[in-house]
């Protein structure tokens, strides 16, 4: 359940990359996945706005990195989404060093929430972000979208298939199932929200 009135959580600016972040910004908690990975419609529900997140009509259109606060000295980011095969692959790389470049350098980046869409399994560039995140120290979540579109049985299947290949080169990464749609695991993204912001 929230303990934090995230239905409050206002739109606070949209950058291209993450030096025209503020600097000293409190803390920060960033969602990134795969283009139409469900990141807009999770933060739609997470604070009860239709529009919060927009969608884009198109996807891989959107490249700006977002910027919200739940209350003082705590944020949500919403990075662009990546992986779309129809952007150039000069636009793909420079996609992907923005999203590398403010986990590096974000040091009040203290948590990670990495959506994939529960149809596919991790690719090389889901474990990029998983081991850079690692290697800084930032907290993960990886939520597996869209889960009300296969069964408890299908679910449970995809979800030891991911827990089985992160045993490969990390530990201890919680892995959850999720349908903003369904309402389906969003609580346990509200607790890990919280323990986040409790604990800074």
């Amino acid at each position: 359940m929230p303990k934090f009135n995230y239905q409050n959580t206002s739109f606070i600016m949209s950058v291209p990359n993450v030096n025209y972040l503020p600097i000293n910004n409190g803390i920060e908690v960033a969602f990134i996945g795969r283009s139409n990975a469900g990141k807009s419609s999770l933060l739609n529900k997470l604070t009860n706005q239709k529009n919060l997140a927009r969608k884009s009509k198109k996807p891989g259109c959107t490249k700006l990195i977002n910027l919200f606060k739940v209350v003082e000295n705590k944020y949500l980011v919403d990075l662009p989404g990546y992986g779309y095969a129809k952007i150039s692959r000069c636009n793909r790389i420079n996609l992907q060093h923005v999203l590398l470049e403010y986990i590096r350098k974000k040091n009040n980046l203290i948590g990670l929430v990495l959506l994939l869409d529960i149809k596919y399994t991790l690719n090389n560039f889901d474990k990029r972000i998983i081991k850079l995140a690692r290697d800084k120290n930032i907290s993960l979540l990886i939520l597996l979208t869209k889960a009300d579109k296969f069964n408890c049985y299908a679910q449970n299947i995809k979800l030891n298939i991911i827990r089985e290949t992160l045993t490969n080169f990390i530990e201890n990464v919680q892995v959850e199932i999720i349908s903003s749609f369904k309402n389906i695991g969003v609580d346990n993204v509200y607790q890990k929200l919280n323990i986040w912001f409790q604990n800074f």
